[in-house]
C-alpha cells in the first residue's frame, strides 16, 4: 500500500499550490510535515518560474495546527517562526496567498499568518485552541497577529481562544475576502495567476517595503521604499507608463480588451 504524501505541491504555470495532506487529523503537522512544508516553501522561493504561492489543506480543512498526540511524546520540536529551519521563520521574497477552509486554528493560525493575503471560505473558524491545552504560541502568532488586527483584538483572541468566525475575521481585517464553502482554492489560485500576471520587480519591491517599514522611523522607512524602488524604476516603470499612455489599463481594466 503506497504511503500518503503528508505535502503535496502542484503547479500550474507560475503559480505554486502546496497542500497540506493529513485530512485525518485536520492537517495537524507533526515534525516531518512541518519539516516538509519548510522544504515545500523553500523549493518555490529558489524556483525562478514560480511567481506566486497558494496554501491550503486537504479534505475541508486548513490546518489544525501541532499534532498533539506527538507533542505529548516530546517538547523538542522546532519553533516553526523562531527556528532558522521553521516553516514559518521569515517572509518569502515571493507572495504567499492562504485559502482557507475549515479550522486554522493555533499553529495553522500562525500559518495563515504567515501568508500574505488571507482568503476564507464563509464556514472556516480561525483560534487559538491550544490555549486550553497549556501549548504556548512558537509559530509568529503573538507577533504578527497584532500587527495584522491590532493589540487588543489580537489579546482577545490570544487569551480567551474563543473561536472566530469567516465574518468576523473579515472585519477585523485577519482575512481579506471570504468566498463560499469549496471555493477557497479556486479562488486563491485565480488571485495568484492575477499577480503573477504584473511586472514582478515593481511589485516585489513594494511587497518588500511593507514589510520592511515595522520599527521604522517615517524618514527611514520612506528612504528604503526609494531605494527599494530603483531597480523597477529603471527597468520597468516607462514601459509602464507607455502602454498606460498608449490606451492599455484605463478605467480599471488590466487586461487587453
Amino acid at each position: 500500500m503506497t504511503k500518503e504524501p503528508k505535502i503535496i505541491t502542484e503547479t500550474n504555470g507560475p503559480v505554486t499550490t502546496i497542500i497540506i495532506n493529513r485530512p485525518e487529523v485536520r492537517n495537524a503537522l507533526d515534525q516531518e510535515t512541518s519539516d516538509l512544508l519548510a522544504q515545500a516553501f523553500q523549493a518555490f522561493d529558489a524556483y525562478d518560474s514560480q511567481r506566486v504561492a497558494v496554501v491550503t489543506g486537504a479534505g475541508g480543512a486548513f490546518c489544525a495546527g501541532a499534532d498533539l498526540k506527538e507533542t505529548a511524546t516530546r517538547v523538542d520540536y522546532k519553533a516553526w517562526a523562531g527556528h532558522p529551519e521553521g516553516p514559518f521563520h521569515a517572509p518569502l521574497s515571493k507572495p504567499v496567498i492562504a485559502a482557507v477552509a475549515g479550522h486554522a486554528c493555533a499553529g495553522g493560525m500562525g500559518l495563515a499568518l504567515f501568508c500574505d493575503i488571507r482568503i476564507a471560505e464563509d464556514t472556516a473558524v480561525f483560534g487559538i485552541f491550544c490555549r486550553r491545552w497549556g501549548v504556548p504560541m512558537s509559530d509568529g502568532t503573538t507577533v504578527r497577529l497584532p500587527r495584522v488586527i491590532g493589540q487588543g483584538r489580537a489579546l482577545d483572541m490570544m487569551l480567551t481562544g474563543r473561536p472566530v468566525p469567516a465574518e468576523e475575521a473579515l472585519s477585523m481585517g485577519l482575512v481579506t475576502r471570504v468566498v463560499p464553502t469549496g471555493t477557497a482554492r479556486a479562488a486563491a489560485e485565480e488571485l495568484a495567476l492575477q499577480i503573477a500576471g504584473f511586472p514582478q520587480i515593481a511589485m516585489l519591491s513594494d511587497r518588500e517595503s511593507v514589510y520592511a517599514q515595522e520599527g521604522k522611523t517615517d524618514a527611514e522607512a520612506i528612504h528604503f521604499e526609494m531605494v527599494a524602488a530603483e531597480e523597477a524604476k529603471q527597468k520597468e516603470a516607462q514601459l509602464g507608463a507607455a502602454r498606460f499612455a498608449s490606451g492599455e489599463g484605463r478605467h480599471g481594466q488590466f487586461k487587453k480588451p
